[in-house]
């Protein structure tokens, strides 16, 4: 546990700057992404908090531009995998080829797969078999793949964004709430409001449409995310995360006697780790020296919505976990 301390003037100088470059990338992905501010803000924050982020939408609200577009202004190398049914481990995580060399002898060569990528969007992740899912969901954990009893480690930074169409649900394979539980957030990507979607029309159809540039690199990433772990964090911060991870969860004493009966299961001690790293890398973005309460408050529905469920008498109701999440939220202000 990390306590509020008096930030040295090194670190204050460190903060600001990465604030003010990390305005710029919002901006740079903003004018290519148009009306999700708040879906590139959450993306930013899961990739300086070094996690992954399943996002949930239905087709054409620019997931996959989004995944591109970071990858070019964060200057990251960017992949894609469209996952399907028939979609195997070794096509993701790579396989062995038996070579022979020009004096006949005959050897094994490791040729890398798609996952070895900084930044990698699994696209439709639910449609592949859970084998496959599972393959990718432990390179993510893990950051390394075993091949043949070989190791090969995964590069540095290494961020997956894997998407979810919430409509259609024929033939796909719901993850279970173990491997949910690997993604630090869940972001939910909305349509855009009418100005914006005026604006994609016009400047997405003509001849002078904008693309990303670099701004960033994988280096500049990576000592960002080390930045990240210095913000000291108040007690008053960690307090109101505790109490809303544990009222969350029905089987404990410390559960929301109201909503006990509301809830099914709830989070377990990853949420608290993903609102704490959440709550730093929101408070990075905005140039404060420490998060707030009010960032954990934030954070709370894309980090609890896919580490809870509803009972069947909440579900009976017509109750949504966002209305949950907001009821627990109450009691921290």
């Amino acid at each position: 546990m990390t306590s509020l301390i008096e930030t040295s003037d090194d670190l204050v100088v460190q903060i600001e700057a990465a604030s003010e470059e990390l305005s710029q990338v919002r901006q740079a992905a903003a004018s290519v992404i148009f009306g999700q501010e708040n879906v590139i803000e959450l993306a930013l924050i899961t990739v300086l908090a070094g996690g992954h982020a399943l996002l949930i939408g239905v087709p054409g609200l620019a997931k996959t531009l989004l995944v591109k577009t970071l990858g070019t202004v964060l200057g990251l190398d960017e992949r894609r995998i469209q996952f399907t049914p028939d979609l195997m481990p070794s096509d993701i995580l790579g396989s062995e080829v038996l070579e022979e060399s020009d004096t006949g002898k005959r050897h094994f060569r490791f040729i890398k797969g798609p996952v070895f990528a900084q930044l990698l969007m699994a696209d439709e992740i639910n449609r592949a078999s859970p084998k496959t899912q599972s393959a990718l969901l432990q390179a993510m954990q893990e950051h390394h793949v075993t091949i043949a009893g070989e190791r090969h480690d995964l590069p540095a930074p290494f961020h997956v964004l894997a998407t979810q169409n919430p409509l259609e649900q024929e033939g796909t394979y719901p993850l279970p709430e173990a491997q949910l539980d690997r993604f630090l957030l869940q972001i939910d990507v909305d349509y855009p409001d009418e100005s914006s979607e005026r604006r994609m029309l016009l400047e997405t159809t003509g001849t002078n449409e904008d693309f990303a540039k670099p701004l960033w690199s994988a280096r500049n990433l990576l000592k960002t995310q080390q930045l990240v772990l210095q913000i000291p964090v108040g007690e008053s911060v960690v307090e109101a995360i505790l109490k809303l991870v544990r009222s969350a969860r029905p089987s404990t004493g410390d559960a929301n006697p109201g909503l006990r009966d509301m809830i099914s299961w709830g989070p377990g001690p990853r949420a608290s780790q993903a609102l704490i790293m959440g709550a730093r890398a929101k408070a990075l973005m905005d140039g404060r020296l420490s998060p707030s309460i009010e960032d954990v408050i934030t954070l709370a529905e894309p980090v609890l919505k896919h580490r809870m469920a509803l009972s069947f008498a909440a579900r009976a109701e017509g109750v949504t976990l966002p209305q949950i999440i907001s009821q627990l939220t109450e009691k921290l202000d």
